[in-house]
């Protein structure tokens, strides 16, 4: 082994290119010494001066001297032969035009990084085995115990937190009526008018948004048996559109454990659209594309988009 790496290497060069970087390390460190010594106690300010320049100058003399020296060297070293770990495939690296093709070098990048790949599956797969459910065919005929099935649960609260809450909401929006309804005896819904634009239907489940339905504020809101309508969809395209977006927005506004923050998240996203028809597209800056205002109202900074400006 020794000698296939002393191939191609001139000893006697790189020994001394050894010892000058040691001569230059120590050069340097006395530049850097000066620095730190600043100017020694003369007799007048003049001479102190004076010999900081001097000895600077020579230290500074001495780190070029051993830097050329260090360079003149690095050249009669040579390149020695290794053996490469891609068997072969390490003679491309012999190339002369290697700027020009560097397959070696890529070559070297994939099989590392193949290894690393190797390295991370191999620690997913023992973590994964460690998870498994351990099930077999001779197990699905046993009697074995099996863990008893979870029963859904849902969050039933008050009646009159529910109120407390949408009555809190209503007073936050002046320009926005919230009516209260419950045909159904404890589940709410809620007949929210947005000022002169829009009415929108909220049907709730204590206090989780099950759906919603949004129309113009002119529609009829009723059905023909004088309840709410919670159904039927708009006459109106942009009102269809909205819908649709509430409808994401209810899967955006998620958050089992405070159910109130996410009643008030969600009327404020709707509270938005209280200048549907007056606020232009934050992309395009228009009001109308294809007949359609900005019926898409940003989750996080409720700005308003055309529903294809905002992709």
């Amino acid at each position: 082994m020794a000698d296939v790496m002393n191939v191609g290497v001139n000893l006697e060069a790189f020994s001394q290119a050894i010892n000058a970087i040691q001569a230059l390390r120590s050069s340097v460190t006395r530049v850097f010494d000066s620095l730190k010594d600043g100017m020694k106690n003369k007799e007048t300010l003049e001479g102190r001066e004076k010999a900081f320049i001097t000895e600077f100058q020579d230290n500074l003399q001495s780190v070029n001297r051993d830097l050329n020296e260090l360079e003149r060297l690095s050249t009669l070293v040579g390149r020695p032969s290794e053996s490469h770990p891609l068997h072969n495939s390490g003679l491309l690296s012999l190339d002369p035009v290697q700027d020009k093709t560097p397959l070696y070098s890529q070559l070297l990048q994939a099989y590392k990084w193949s290894n690393k790949l190797q390295y991370h599956a191999g620690l997913a797969s023992s973590l994964l085995n460690q998870q498994s459910l351990k099930r077999s065919a001779n197990q699905m005929g046993t009697s074995a115990k099996r863990r008893p099935k979870v029963q859904p649960s849902t969050l039933a609260l008050p009646t009159q937190y529910v109120d407390d809450v949408i009555s809190r909401i209503g007073r936050m929006f002046p320009d926005m009526s919230i009516e209260l309804f419950r045909p159904n005896g404890t589940s709410a819904v809620l007949l929210v008018t947005l000022g002169k634009v829009l009415k929108a239907i909220v049907v709730m489940r204590s206090l989780f948004i099950d759906r919603t339905i949004v129309r113009g504020y002119h529609e009829n809101v009723y059905s023909e048996d004088g309840k709410l309508d919670i159904w039927s969809k708009s006459n109106y395209q942009a009102f269809q559109k909205v819908t649709d977006h509430a409808t994401t927005a209810l899967l955006h506004y998620q958050l089992p454990q405070m159910p109130d923050v996410v009643v008030r998240s969600f009327m404020t996203w709707l509270r938005s659209y209280i200048k549907l028809f007056q606020t232009p597209c934050q992309r395009c800056g228009k009001y109308l594309q294809e007949g359609l205002p900005p019926t898409w109202r940003d989750f996080r900074t409720l700005e308003a988009f055309h529903d294809t400006c905002r992709q």
